[in-house]
């Protein structure tokens, strides 16, 4: 195994810690919120006016996280079945076979399993859904997550469905083999977090369903549109490159003042790369998520620091988390409460999602008195 692929599975199961313990309460109507609030309507990246000097904003912002807004294919594909793929099961494969894709069951934490079966155009096929997934329509498909993260194992039994395709940040594993005890065929594909590992899972799902021709012209789609949101990114920048923000994400979950910082293969490296910030562990070559010292973080000085909503909830707000961990105080994002939070669900939902998290995060960064 390459380096680079062991580093990237160590930072996905991290991740997947990560999600599971942050997301975990979500409810259906927070999920609800969640959507209204990404509803939102904002004027595009091209309308809005940026700071002068993103390093000297102060206040703290929550990003907002529309979408997915990649449209599904214009005709949907026909599934060519039976199908054996390749289930990814805790890093072993083990062959499954599909014969019925009528009666979908797309599971994940951050509902891009869902969205990718949306952006194929058959979204008309899923009879249950994760919380997470929000594509249009979406509100009328049973949840059959009962915590945001556990499957209800009698739910999605009663809808008989055909194929479970789940990327494994939703469980509990036995609820899944019991699952597949029961005559389902359940298709592990990899999760997402970044552009590349998306067009590899874009492709998994394809093959899942029996429309693996189709998976390019997904992934083409994706590419445009997160070249295109990174080139009305590019028209924020301040000129004077001196003025570009330093930001460092940080995972922080309540007040016992330990907190990780992600690096190199998290996911967050490329996309603080897409809206164009400098990231300050790639300075440090900071690789992974580990945890972060405060000697280290007052070193690194970021201008901004991510977070994730329900971390920064758990530590009291920004108040809360500057009080149990000083060493954010020390810094200059510290200094002027320049915290930015996201939504959990999103951040690292990869797929048809990355261009609105990338648009979501740039507002915050570069615009964020056009969120008022």
């Amino acid at each position: 195994m390459s380096l680079g692929r062991a580093r990237r599975g160590v930072g996905l199961a991290l991740l997947a810690l990560v999600g599971m313990s942050l997301v975990g309460c979500q409810t259906a109507a927070e999920s609800d919120e969640r959507a209204a609030a990404a509803a939102i309507d904002l004027p595009p990246l091209s309308e809005v006016t940026p700071l002068e000097d993103p390093r000297a904003y102060e206040g703290p912002t929550t990003a907002v996280v529309g979408g997915p807004s990649i449209p599904p294919l214009a005709e949907a594909p026909r599934p060519e079945l039976p199908v054996t793929v390749a289930s990814r099961d805790r890093g072993a494969e083990t062959d499954v076979v599909v014969s019925d894709v009528s009666r979908i069951v797309p599971l994940s934490l951050s509902g891009s399993i869902g969205e990718l079966v949306h952006a194929f155009g058959l979204s008309g096929n899923i009879v249950g859904r994760d919380v997470s997934t929000a594509f249009p329509g979406s509100e009328e498909i049973p949840v059959v997550t009962r915590d945001g993260h556990s499957i209800d194992a009698e739910g999605v039994l009663a809808l008989n469905p055909s194929v479970i395709i789940t990327d494994g940040s939703i469980g509990p594993t036995d609820v899944v083999l019991q699952l597949r005890d029961a005559g389902i065929p359940v298709v592990t594909v990899d999760r997402a977090i970044d552009a590349e590992t998306s067009y590899a899972t874009v492709q998994q799902v394809a093959d899942a369903l029996g429309i693996g021709a189709a998976a390019p012209a997904v992934v083409d789609t994706m590419r445009q549109a997160i070249a295109d949101t990174e080139a009305e990114v590019q028209q924020l920048l301040p000129e004077d490159e001196s003025k570009l923000p330093r930001v460092a994400f940080l995972y922080t979950r309540g007040t016992a003042g330990i907190f990780y910082l992600f690096g190199e293969g998290s996911g967050v490296d490329s996309l603080i790369r897409s809206i164009g910030a400098i990231d300050v562990a790639e300075e440090i070559g900071w690789v992974g998520e580990k945890p972060m010292t405060e000697e280290a973080l007052i070193g690194m000085d970021p201008d901004i620091i991510l977070v994730m909503t329900k971390g920064l909830e758990s530590a009291g707000g920004v108040d809360g988390l500057l009080a149990a961990q000083p060493s954010i105080a020390l810094t200059a994002a510290g200094e002027h409460r320049r915290i930015i939070d996201v939504d959990d669900t999103v951040l690292f939902a990869g797929g048809t999602r990355i261009p609105d998290v990338i648009d979501g995060l740039a507002r915050a960064v570069y615009a964020p008195e056009s969120l008022r």
